[in-house]
C-alpha cells in the first residue's frame, strides 16, 4: 500500500477501489512492528483494529452512509480514556487500570468511523519535555534515534512522523503537542482553551490542559478539529460557540496581514543562533510579501516559565491526590502499619521522580506560609499576561515566535539540570497561560540534520484563520 499523505487522498483511494480499511490497518501494523524500537506505541489493539476495519469495509460494500473519518487510523496519547482499553498515563500508579468510558473526543472520532490502533507513550502524567519519564521507557526520535522526540506527547508525535498512523491526539498543558511536533518535523495544534472538551482526559493542570492534534498536514488537522470540537454536557469549561467548518474553509484567505514577533523571544541568548538567524530572515521575507511586521516589547518573558510551573504544579498536586492505591491502580505490596504509611509507600513507589518533584512543589506553593508569595503572585502574573496578549491582538492579527530554543537534543541531556529542561518550554507555555490557540509549523531544517519550526499564536477561537494561514505558509515557505 502506498503512503497516504492526507485523509482526502486515502478516501479517494477507497472510492476508486485502490485500497481498503483492512489494507490500511495491515499497513500500519506492519510499520509499527518494523519500528517498534522507537517505543512510540505502548498499547497495541491489532486484532480489534483489524476487525473494525473489516466491519467498515462491509459497511461500505453495502452502500451504507460512511463517516467523515471513515477508516482513518488514529492513535491516542495514553492519557485519553478509550473504554475497555488500558489507561495508565505512562505511570506505575495506574498499573492495570482499564478505562470505563470514552473521552468525548474519542467518542466523536468513533462516531465518524475512525479506527483506533493503539495508545502512545508519553511522559508520566504528561509531565516532561523529552518523553524520557515513562514507566514504559524512553521514546526515540524517528529522524535521529539518539535524540528525544520531545514531550510530553512524544509517542503521538513519533507515531505520525514515523507513519505508524494517520493522525494522533495528544494533550498540551505547556507545549506538549507543539514541542514534540517541532522536534519530529510535523504540524501540531493546540486549540483555544475550551474549544475541545476535556472529558476523559487525565488531568495534569485543569486550567491549562488542552487536547491537541498531530497530523501530516493542515487539512487533516482541520477536519479532526471540526469533528471533536464543540460543546459537551460532560465538561462545564468547554465553549458552546458554534464550531466553524474548518475543513471546507481552508483555501480561503486568512485575512491575517499584521503580524508581531516578541522581541525578547527572538533576541534571547537561549535561542539557537542558527534558528535565530533563520527566523529573523523569515520576518524580512514576510515583509517583502506584503505583511506588516512589528516587533513587540514583551518585558514579561522572563516571568512566563516560573509562573507556569508554580500554577501547574499547584493544580497537579490537587489533581494527583486521588491516586492513593485504595480505589484503583497500584498499591504497595509491602506491609503497612497504618493507612498513612500505605499511602506514603504506594505514592512513593507508584510515581516517578519528576512527578513527585512537581507534587512536592505544588504542595509547597499552596502551603499556608507561602500561598500569597508564590501562588497568589503567579495568578496575578497570569492575569497580566492575558491582558498583555489581548492588548497586542487589538492591533495585530497574529504573533510568531520560536517553538523551542533548539532542535531535538540528545537523550539524557538534562539528567543533571532539570531547570534547563523547564526553560526549554519558554516559548510554548505562553499560549497555555493565556489560553490562545497556537500551532507549530515544520518549515525549516537545521545544519545538524534536524527539523525545526515556527510557532503562530492568534486570538482566542480564531482557529480558522490560524489554520488558513498555516496551510498557506506551509505551501509557500517550507524550506524542507
Amino acid at each position: 500500500m502506498e503512503v497516504f499523505q492526507s485523509i482526502k487522498q486515502f478516501h479517494s483511494a477507497i472510492e476508486n477501489g485502490e485500497t481498503s480499511c483492512v489494507q490500511a490497518v495491515d499497513y500500519f501494523l506492519n510499520n509499527i512492528k518494523e519500528k517498534s524500537h522507537l517505543n512510540a506505541i505502548v498499547h497495541l489493539y491489532a486484532e480489534e483494529a483489524r476487525q473494525r476495519a473489516l466491519e467498515l469495509d462491509e459497511k461500505k460494500a453495502k452502500g451504507l452512509p460512511c463517516g467523515k473519518l471513515f477508516g482513518v487510523v488514529f492513535t491516542l496519547k495514553d492519557v485519553l480514556s478509550y473504554k475497555g482499553h488500558p489507561l495508565t498515563a505512562a505511570s506505575k500508579i495506574l498499573e492495570g487500570f482499564t478505562a470505563i468510558y470514552n473521552a468525548t473526543a474519542v467518542q466523536r472520532l468513533l462516531d465518524e468511523d475512525a479506527i483506533i490502533i493503539g495508545s502512545c507513550n508519553c511522559d508520566e502524567f504528561a509531565m516532561g519535555s523529552t518523553n524520557e519519564h515513562s514507566v514504559y521507557g524512553k521514546t526515540l526520535n524517528p529522524i535521529d534515534p539518539a535524540r528525544v522526540p520531545g514531550g510530553s506527547s512524544g509517542g503521538s508525535a513519533v507515531a505520525v512522523s514515523a507513519d505508524l498512523c494517520m493522525v494522533s491526539l495528544g494533550s498540551d498543558t505547556g507545549g506538549s503537542v507543539r514541542q514534540p511536533a517541532d522536534f519530529c518535523g510535523i504540524p501540531g495544534l493546540k486549540p483555544t482553551y475550551g474549544r475541545i472538551s476535556r472529558y476523559g482526559l487525565i488531568a495534569y493542570a485543569s486550567s491549562f490542559d488542552c487536547i491537541g492534534i498531530f497530523g501530516k498536514n493542515i487539512d487533516d488537522i482541520a477536519l479532526v478539529l471540526e469533528i471533536i470540537a464543540g460543546k459537551d454536557d460532560f465538561d462545564s469549561t468547554v465553549s458552546a460557540r458554534e464550531v466553524p467548518h474548518f475543513s471546507s474553509e481552508l483555501e480561503k484567505d486568512s485575512g491575517i496581514r499584521k503580524i508581531g514577533y516578541l522581541k525578547q523571544a527572538f533576541d534571547t541568548e537561549a535561542l539557537d543562533p542558527e534558528i535565530k538567524k533563520t527566523l529573523k530572515t523569515f520576518t524580512q521575507t514576510l515583509k517583502k510579501d506584503g505583511y506588516t511586521i512589528q516587533d513587540i516589547d514583551f518585558e514579561l518573558l522572563d516571568y512566563i516559565v516560573p509562573t507556569y510551573y508554580v500554577l501547574t504544579t499547584a493544580e497537579a498536586s490537587s489533581n494527583l491526590s486521588r491516586y492513593d492505591g485504595i480505589r484503583y491502580g497500584y498499591r504497595t505490596p509491602g506491609k503497612s502499619t497504618d493507612l498513612a504509611e500505605m499511602y506514603r509507600k504506594t505514592r512513593s513507589e507508584g510515581f516517578n521522580q519528576e512527578v513527585k518533584k512537581r507534587i512536592l512543589l505544588g504542595n509547597f506553593v499552596l502551603s499556608a506560609g507561602y500561598y500569597d508569595a508564590y501562588y497568589g503572585k503567579a495568578q496575578k502574573v497570569r492575569q497580566l499576561l492575558i491582558e498583555k496578549i489581548n492588548l497586542i491582538f487589538n492591533n495585530l492579527d497574529a504573533i510568531i515566535l520560536p517553538t523551542a530554543p533548539s532542535t531535538a537534543f540528545k537523550a539524557d541531556s538534562f539528567d543533571n539540570d532539570p531547570i534547563a529542561m523547564y526553560m526549554a518550554d519558554i516559548f510554548t507555555v505562553l499560549a497555555n497561560l493565556t489560553g490562545n490557540p497556537a500551532i507549530s509549523l515544520p518549515l525549516f531544517w537545521h545544519s545538524n540534520g534536524m527539523p525545526y519550526g515556527l510557532q503562530i499564536m492568534t486570538p482566542n477561537f480564531s482557529e480558522l484563520s490560524l489554520l488558513q494561514l498555516s496551510r498557506h505558509w506551509l505551501g509557500k515557505y517550507s524550506f524542507r
